[in-house]
Parts: structure tokens; sequence; C-alpha cells
């Protein structure tokens, strides 16, 4: 096929690929679900002329993560100088508990359709390392502004319910801003936006409760003093790091659905903070400001206030399934999918479905492959399709493309295999 007759595939909405045989020829296989007799084959190649970009924008994401990680190392030295290494591990030890608990809830939200572990790792490193190097160093110079504006406060108040929350938040939110552009093929809206900012929500958070429980140990209640400080931030709260700086990931991704531009995104990283660092300042102001008891502080507002959050992302995940299901269907009336195959990546059921087959035959890596390859492809036209699609998108959808052939040739091969036996 020559792409010549086709000018502008992968930036209009309107325009498709033609197979030179359409999908749609099925058998049965088994019990379960059918697989194509015949695969469609891929478009010829369309020569990549963005590969400098991509090498150049993958070594600075390469640079990216390597300042992280050597300023979480410097952290790291720190926190064994404040705390001595006896004191770091049994520390360490306690804030996993929080850590994996936050950890297993963003996994739940990006189950759909996974982010990179490359920027998710940048995201615990940013949150663990940079952003709680910056709140260190910059903290006692922010107090002591702040103070200043407010001199008729107290100490308990400028530090926790005005300091705190705007540094922290500030440096949390700019790791999300750092990976909303250099990460734009994988930052595709909302959902994206909060999984990278509870992550580096989550990173901030281990460091924390780390120095948190340190402070424990040298309290003259000692162990008792810290099984106290343990309960209410590991257990009680374990999210509120990540909900503050989530708000933040919400308006960036909402921006990153809109348009890409490196101004609105500036725009959307401003406008984030607000919500983030009123979370942050009720969080921490509550018991301060608005009540004298921790239980009521927390059933009446802490609580409440996870659960709308919790609806809040059931709702946009389900957002992403219908975007999935409305893109692919797209490329099931151009003849590249079948309508059964929409089923297998666009709904939970059709997934549990198709991987249980996929395991019977042996095919489970192919098939996961297929389903993780097929909703990247229904983003990857999302954005195209609200036209600020990048210049390697139309690149990239072909290659997706090409990918489905290749998994789903995979899952065939598997199959006529296991029927030959």
């Amino acid at each position: 096929m020559s792409m010549n007759s086709q000018p502008g595939f992968g930036t209009s909405s309107n325009r498709f690929p033609q197979n030179s045989q359409p999908l749609g020829l099925w058998q049965q296989v088994g019990s379960g679900p059918q697989v194509p007799r015949s695969p469609a084959c891929p478009p010829a190649p369309v020569p990549v002329r963005t590969t400098a970009h991509r090498s150049a924008t993958g070594v600075g994401n390469a640079v990216l993560l390597l300042v992280a990680a050597l300023v979480l190392a410097g952290v790291g030295v720190l926190l064994t100088m404040m705390l001595g290494t006896s004191a770091l591990i049994l520390c360490g030890i306690l804030a996993l508990v929080p850590l994996t608990i936050c950890i297993l809830g963003i996994r739940w939200i990006d189950r759909w359709d996974p982010e990179p572990r490359g920027a998710l790792t940048f995201a615990f490193f940013w949150g663990a390392g940079m952003s709680v190097a910056v709140t260190l160093l910059l903290g006692p110079t922010v107090t002591e502004l702040l103070s200043a504006g407010f001199s008729g406060a107290g100490s308990d108040v400028v530090g926790p319910v005005l300091q705190a929350p705007l540094l922290e938040e500030v440096a949390k939110g700019l790791g999300v801003l750092i990976l909303a552009l250099s990460h734009r093929s994988h930052f595709d809206g909302p959902v994206d936006g909060i999984v990278y900012a509870g992550t580096v929500a989550a990173g901030f958070a281990f460091t924390e409760n780390i120095l948190y429980f340190g402070a424990a140990l040298t309290d003259p209640a000692g162990i008792a003093g810290l099984v106290t400080v343990f309960v209410t931030r590991g257990l009680f709260s374990p999210f509120a790091h990540v909900m503050f700086t989530a708000a933040l990931g919400l308006v960036i991704g909402l921006a990153v659905a809109r348009r890409r531009s490196a101004g609105r995104l500036g725009g959307a990283f401003v406008l984030g903070l607000i919500p983030a660092i009123a979370g942050h300042m009720l969080w921490n102001g509550g018991l301060v400001v608005l009540f004298s008891d921790f239980f009521s502080f927390y059933f009446l507002v802490q609580v409440p206030l996870f659960l709308a959050v919790l609806l809040g992302v059931i709702a946009l995940r389900r957002a992403e399934r219908k975007v999935t299901s409305q893109r692919l269907a797209e490329y099931a009336g151009a003849g590249w999918l079948t309508e059964q195959e929409v089923g297998m990546v666009a709904s939970p059921a059709g997934r549990t479905a198709a991987m249980a087959w996929a395991r019977s035959v042996g095919a489970a890596d192919a098939m996961k492959r297929f389903i993780r390859t097929g909703t990247r492809l229904a983003f990857v036209r999302q954005r195209l399709r609200a036209g600020h699609g990048s210049t390697s998108d139309g690149h990239l959808e072909l290659q997706l493309l090409e990918n489905l052939n290749s998994a789903r040739g995979r899952m065939i091969a598997a199959a006529s295999a296991r029927r030959m036996w």
C-alpha cells in the first residue's frame, strides 16, 4: 500500500490506515475466545524522521532519573547521620507499611493503562529525595518569611499549617510537572496525573515518615510515642500526602487531555497547587484551628475527604474505559480490529475472559501485550482526535498497530500448537 495515497495519516481524526485484508475471519479454538484466522498485514513502515528527537528525549529522561537517584542517595546519607544506622533501619521498616498501602492503591488506580516503570521510578525518587531535600534546605527560610508576614501567628501554626503545605506541595508538584513535559507519550490525562502525583507523594511520605518515626524514638515517651505516631500516620492516614498532590496531578492531567503546550501546563501547575496546598493546610491545621479531638477531626473531615477522592477516582477509571472502547471501535470500523477484540481490551470482563483463555493455550504474555498495546493505541488516537498529538504520534500509531498484529500472531501460533497436541 502506498502511504502517499493517505496524506496526513496519524494527524487527522477522520483518516485510518486501510488493511489489504480486513479482519473478521474467525475460528473457534476450544471453548475460549476466538482468534483471527488470518491477521491483517500492517501498512508499509513510514520512515520515522523523529529518531534523533526521541533519542535525545530518552537520554534526557535517563539524566533526570540519575539526578533524582543521586539526590535520594544524598538524603539517605543525611538520614543516617541524623538518626544513626540502627534507628534508620527500624524507622525504614516501619515506613514501608504505609508505603506499601499507598503503592497498592496507586497500582489499583493505574491498572487499566499502566505507566512505564522508568517514569514511576523517577516519580518515587523525586518524592523521596528531591522533594525532601528542597523542603529541608528551604524550610527554615520560608518559615522565617512567613513568620514575618504573619507576625500574629505562633510557630505551631506557621510551620505545619503554612510553611509545610506551601513548600512541600511546590516541591512535589515540580516532579509531576517534569513528568508531564518529559513523558508526553505516556501522560494522557487526569488518571495518569493522579498516578504520577500519587507516586511522588508516596515517596515523599516514605522519607518524611522515617523522620517522624526517628523523632518519636528520641521523645521521652520512647517506644510508646513511636507506636502512637506510627498508628496515626502509618495506619490512620497513609494516603494523606497522596491525596494532596493528586489534586495537582488531576489538574495537570486535565490540561494535558486538552492541550499540551508548555504554557498551559505551567498554568495548570499553578492552578493545581491551590487545592493541593488548601487540602494540606486543612489536614495539618484541623487539630490546631478547627478541632481539639483527633477522632472527631478524623471521622468528620479526613474519612469523608478520602471517600470523596475514592469516588472521584472510580469515576475517572470508568471514563478511561469509555475512551478505550470508543477509540478502538473506530479501528474496528476501519477493519483493524474485530468487535470481539475491542471487548477483549475495553472491558474488565473481556480482559478477564481473554486472559483465562490465553493461559489455557500458553499465550498469556502475548495476550497481556495485546491488551496493553490496544489500550495505549486508544489513548494515542484520543490525543490525535483532540488535536494535540505530537509529531511522532502518527508513527507511534502505526507501530502500535504493528505490535497488535505481532501479538495476535503469537496467540494464533500458540493456539494452533495446542490444537495439534
